[in-house]
């Protein structure tokens, strides 16, 4: 009760404090400014997500706990420590930046719930570069007027995705959805499957651009209000809006959240049934448990399947 008074009594004070919790490249002026209806929130404070999703927790004994840990439909399982998910990242953010991706470009990720889309996320962000992923279960219209909208310059893709054990041709759609498009100059596609499919003109395979890069990439530095990324609105009531989450007030926020809403600590095994397609995912798959120092269990395909008792098992 008096932590919950406190932070409705003192709200910069409150949320100061937690900011400090983290690290940041050098302090802000000013906690909070709202200017009706812009409000904003540690002013000309220089972070990045990353440095504090990955960095930090890599001089202490987070350094090779496990950070990720993927499920398959199929009963396959993939564990990333800090340590390699860190050195992941930092291959595909110069894979990103050899093709000429920088600070405020925009990258669509249109990927499966699995750790290539998670690093696709986080590598973006670290050369502050703007993600927009757009749900792996959506349509040509709704990945081509996304692509648009943002002015993307680098589409992120696979050649397939499975549930309930069928196939979804991500490629295919994602092929579609870019025909005729000048403003894509790239489309980066992580072939998972053996039978690899030839690579069109503008098209990079995600493995070898990971491979070829080196694994030091320093943090680009953002100011806190920079975007991080932007997720559409389903676009069920209308036209879907994009709405922008920045790198400052988005961390400081759900790391809270993270930690104390569900208590999570660090011998915690944290499971979000969401998707990295909506924004519960962006949260609490991707970035809130990784500055948090958790570890997340996520899963590609029906809960459901092969049978109602993969949820429980």
């Amino acid at each position: 009760e008096g932590v919950y008074r406190r932070s409705v009594e003192e709200p910069e004070a409150f949320w100061e404090e937690v900011a400090l919790e983290l690290e940041w490249f050098s302090p802000w002026d000013q906690v909070f400014q709202w200017d009706y209806p812009n409000f904003k929130w540690f002013l000309n404070g220089k972070c990045n997500i990353t440095y504090n999703a990955l960095d930090r927790h890599l001089n202490g004994v987070r350094k090779n706990k496990a950070a990720l840990i993927w499920l398959g439909e199929d009963g396959s399982e993939r564990v990333f420590t800090y340590a390699r998910l860190a050195q992941q990242v930092n291959r595909l953010a110069n894979g990103l930046k050899s093709l000429g991706v920088g600070k405020g470009d925009r990258v669509v990720i249109y990927m499966p719930l699995t750790p290539e889309g998670a690093m696709a996320m986080l590598a973006c962000a670290r050369i502050g570069a703007v993600h927009s992923v757009v749900y792996a279960g959506f349509s040509v219209g709704s990945l081509r007027s996304r692509i648009l909208d943002a002015q993307a310059k680098v589409l992120i893709t696979a050649d397939a995705g499975y549930r309930r054990g069928k196939r979804i041709d991500l490629k295919g759609i994602a092929d579609e959805a870019v025909a005729g498009l000048d403003v894509v100059e790239k489309v980066v596609v992580w072939r998972r499957e053996e039978t690899k499919p030839p690579l069109g003109e503008r098209e990079v395979d995600f493995d070898e651009l990971v491979e070829a890069g080196d694994i030091n990439c320093e943090a680009e530095v953002m100011d806190s209000e920079d975007p991080l990324y932007v997720l559409y609105t389903s676009g069920t009531t209308g036209k879907p809006k994009g709405v922008v989450h920045v790198h400052g007030g988005y961390m400081v926020g759900t790391y809270y959240h993270m930690k104390n809403f569900w208590d999570v600590k660090d011998t915690d095994v944290f499971w979000c049934m969401s998707d990295i397609g909506w924004v519960v995912g962006h949260s609490y798959i991707v970035y809130a448990p990784l500055v948090a120092g958790a570890t997340t269990v996520f899963r590609e395909g029906a809960v459901d399947y092969p049978d109602p008792g993969a949820f429980y098992d």
